[in-house]
């Protein structure tokens, strides 16, 4: 990793639940030496990604990061992009609808649209999504470039029982959302949320993140799930159009096989 890698990963550490951090509390958590923290600190502070609360003395983020992200929401509005269709799909569902942007080797949550339907509800509280653990990361790993699974098998860490522990078991996840176009995650990264997701695509025609509903276990049925995978294809079509992209035919090849099996079985059940 190079120094200026270095350097912006130290950004990651600052959350909404965090905002301030010390310089001995950095250290611990990016698990570097107290004097390259600080020398990475002062060059972050110089062009102002962090800066100082002068009361605390702990860093924060600086305002330079401020106008990277309004460039950024104004030239790849993705965020704008997707808040209406996300909010169609919560309401259509009834359950928590979010959509992740894939970044290099990492999948960040974006936006999320709660339901008022039900008093217990997913809440979605990551900034970046586990590959191994969620529909949305089995999503992009279906559909993404092959280069994604080597880091996601790096770190199999188990979060419930339900959790990928084995490079086969998560392969086999994978296969079957590449094989239906829908990714399935049964309580992987929380023990009472079903996660159900389906890849979202930009204007260079690749994987660009991905939409899914997270549902509470307990309300879970066949008719539910398979509601949740129409809705998600039409948010997944309205968000890729809003993000200049276009479904591949491969890929809505399968959703519509896939629908017109569940059809099938619901018919027959």
């Amino acid at each position: 990793m190079s120094v200026v890698a270095k350097a912006l990963a130290l950004l990651n550490h600052f959350s909404v639940d965090c905002p301030e951090i010390g310089l001995s509390d950095l250290c611990r958590a990016a698990k570097r030496d107290k004097a390259t923290t600080y020398r990475h600190l002062t060059a972050l502070q110089d062009l102002g990604f962090v800066e100082q609360n002068p009361r605390t003395k702990s860093y924060r983020i600086g305002p330079a990061v401020l106008h990277l992200a309004d460039l950024r929401e104004a030239t790849v509005p993705r965020r704008s992009g997707a808040l209406a269709p996300l909010q169609t799909l919560a309401d259509a569902i009834g359950e928590t609808a979010h959509v992740s942007v894939l970044s290099g080797y990492t999948l960040h949550a974006l936006a999320f649209c709660e339901s008022n339907l039900h008093s217990t509800r997913a809440v979605i509280d990551l900034q970046t999504l586990p590959l191994h653990a969620t529909a949305s990361g089995l999503c992009v790993l279906a559909f993404g470039p092959p280069e994604l699974m080597p880091v996601a098998t790096a770190g199999l860490a188990a979060f419930t029982s339900h959790t990928a522990a084995t490079e086969e078991q998560l392969q086999v996840l994978v296969d079957a959302a590449a094989t239906q176009g829908f990714a399935i995650s049964d309580r992987g990264l929380e023990a009472d949320i079903h996660g159900l997701a389906v890849p979202v695509f930009d204007h260079t025609g690749q994987v660009a993140g991905s939409v899914a509903v997270a549902s509470v276990s307990s309300r879970i049925t066949p008719a539910r799930i398979q509601e949740t995978k129409h809705q998600l294809v039409k948010a997944s079509q309205d968000i890729t159009h809003n993000w200049g992209g276009r479904v591949p035919s491969k890929v809505q090849a399968l959703w519509d096989a896939t629908l017109t099996s569940d059809s099938k079985k619901a018919l027959t059940s």
